[in-house]
């Protein structure tokens, strides 16, 4: 499948702002989701770290969308002809919490579109950064890599998954049913239906279920840290998808806490010294699916 690289670089720089007042009920709905047993989320509530991920959200109308339910491609995201993406991996600064009820801006800038050959055929990286400010300025930003792939022909073997580390001193099971798939595409308006359409997952796609979105993994392993480190302030989140999970499977997400942070100036852009909590998602045969790193101060 020819990718015309040099059009594709064309959308670095593009940039598009979205502007919207925090109402409580998104984030309710999220810690519904998330089975917390959480007080109400009213005005003046501190956003957890990564429930921005439901809210500022593009939506693009019904005669707008692809075959795959996703937005039509070339309007802010490069359309790269390559039919399979995914979440690959992000990296999350928090300077500050954004407050439920406060009038957020969400900008978002193409930041880099590079094509490699990988074993499976051609792959396309794109990167945005998406800053959110309130009345104090960016209050935090995220890098986001989405990589997209040839389709996997039939019988191409799949490359080796690496083993989850066994020893978690956290460690908690999800069951990912098709309901929280379901209500994670909702809430975050995200119509790919991979995450909910049986049919399409399995027989288009080649996917033996529905797939685990991977900005859900991501968030119940920050969930993770809160349920352990209630007190704690994470200022920054970093993680890698390295193999999908599906909704045949019960998953495990783990952490190991206790590593020592550097200080300010070091790498960690953490006043004074924290700590680094280790986290990943290890799927039902022990392979791990997800790596993260979060820092507490």
């Amino acid at each position: 499948m020819h990718v015309d690289i040099e059009h594709l670089k064309q959308w670095i720089g593009r940039t598009e702002a979205r502007t919207e007042r925090l109402s409580p009920f998104p984030a309710n709905a999220l810690a519904a989701t998330l089975d917390r047993d959480d007080p109400p989320y009213v005005d003046g509530t501190p956003l957890p770290p990564l429930w921005h991920l439901v809210y500022c959200l593009p939506a693009p109308r019904i005669s707008g969308l692809g075959y795959d339910g996703h937005a039509a491609r070339g309007g802010f995201l490069p359309p790269v002809p390559l039919p399979r993406r995914m979440w690959a991996g992000g990296r999350f600064t928090f300077a500050r919490a954004l407050e439920i009820g406060t009038e957020v801006t969400r900008t978002a800038t193409i930041l880099n579109v590079a094509h490699k050959a990988g074993r499976s055929g051609a792959l396309v990286f794109v990167t945005a950064r998406f800053d959110f400010s309130d009345s104090g300025g960016i209050a935090m930003s995220e890098e986001r890599d989405i990589v997209y792939r040839e389709p996997i022909a039939p019988g191409a073997p799949e490359p080796a998954p690496a083993p989850a580390n066994e020893n978690a001193t956290w460690e908690r099971t999800i069951h990912p049913d098709p309901v929280l798939l379901f209500r994670y595409s909702a809430l975050t308006f995200n119509g790919h239906r991979i995450h909910y359409d049986h049919a399409f997952a399995t027989k288009q796609e080649g996917y033996p279920g529905l797939v685990v979105h991977g900005p859900l993994l991501a968030t119940l392993l920050v969930d993770l840290v809160r349920r352990h480190r209630p007190e704690a302030e994470i200022k920054t989140f970093t993680f890698r998808a390295v193999t999908p999970l599906f909704a045949t499977h019960d998953f495990a997400v783990c952490g190991s806490p206790g590593l020592s942070a550097p200080p300010r100036g070091e790498g960690s852009g953490v006043g004074g010294r924290g700590e680094t909590v280790n986290l990943w998602a290890r799927g039902h045969s022990g392979l791990l699916a997800m790596e993260a790193t979060a820092t507490l101060a």
